[in-house]
């Protein structure tokens, strides 16, 4: 029986982890900073010493953008060291690891899909930090799949449950409409880690459903789908001054997906439609 450890097992990708995991032929090991900081070198070799998992699946990550431009250290601690400690840790003992990733590791400035074999330029505290992440990951364990993924909703707090608590108390919403990307739901990423291990594919892969749109056609379709009448009102990235940088075109390509195991994920329009469908809201 395969034993997997799942940091940051209470997030989005991390419930979804254990969802499809559930009835399969596997040991799960979930855990979450309660349980492991990840950020300690000596807890993180302790906690892996004693339970041996076969892999490592890290989904802990500072993912709050704008508070990582404050929070330097912090955001090094969590998306730098602590994948570094795993990796290490799962070297030890021969186990393999999966390190989530972002679109964040490039600069958003092009106007076309951006694949594996693009050079990452982060802007962003963020982006370096997941991209330092990355890169001890893929320095310390050979056995590593590094899965970047882009405008994630799932079981948690996200885009999706934003809009519609919004459309609550407003008739009228303004959304950014020149940041372009692709919706994904945690379910296709899941699926493709699980396929990805399945099949011992290592290496740096990108995982986003297909298909592109911006903020304001998410929400437009969010809104669409939940039957929900709100004026739904095209804006810029200038009207809603952030800390941190956006990237303003990152449609990531799933190019190694195709080129290898093949890519199983689904349109934009059809996950979301299938999340919604699930969502008691």
């Amino acid at each position: 029986m395969v034993k997997i450890l799942i940091t940051g097992a209470n997030g989005q990708l991390g419930r979804e982890l254990q969802k499809q995991y559930k009835g399969k032929d596997v040991e799960l090991i979930p855990t979450d900073v309660k349980d492991l900081d990840i950020t300690d070198v000596k807890a993180v070799n302790k906690f892996v010493t004693e339970h041996k998992p076969d892999v490592i699946i890290n989904c802990a990550a500072h993912t709050q953008v704008d508070k990582c431009e404050e929070q330097i250290d912090l955001a090094y601690k969590i998306n730098a060291i602590g994948p570094k400690n795993l990796a290490s840790a799962a070297y030890n003992i021969e186990a393999e690891i999966v390190q989530v990733s972002t679109d964040y590791v490039f600069n958003g400035e092009g106007n076309t899909e951006l694949t594996e074999f693009d050079t990452p330029d982060p802007q962003t505290v963020y982006g370096r930090t997941k991209l330092d992440g990355e890169n001890f990951v893929k320095t310390l364990n050979p056995k590593h799949y590094i899965v970047r993924t882009a405008w994630l909703y799932g079981d948690g707090n996200n885009f999706v449950k934003t809009m519609i608590k919004l459309s609550e108390n407003h008739s009228e919403l303004k959304v950014v409409d020149d940041q372009v990307g692709t919706p994904t739901s945690t379910v296709d990423l899941a699926k493709v880690i699980i396929k990805l291990l399945d099949d011992k594919n290592y290496g740096l892969f990108h995982c986003t459903c297909k298909g592109v749109c911006t903020w304001y056609d998410f929400a437009k379709e969010i809104f669409r789908l939940k039957n929900i009448d709100v004026n739904v009102i095209p804006c810029t990235t200038e009207e809603f001054p952030r800390p941190a940088k956006r990237p303003k075109y990152s449609v990531l390509r799933n190019y190694m997906l195709e080129l290898t195991t093949g890519d199983i994920t689904k349109q934009w329009q059809e996950s979301l439609k299938d999340y919604i469908e699930d969502l008691h809201m």
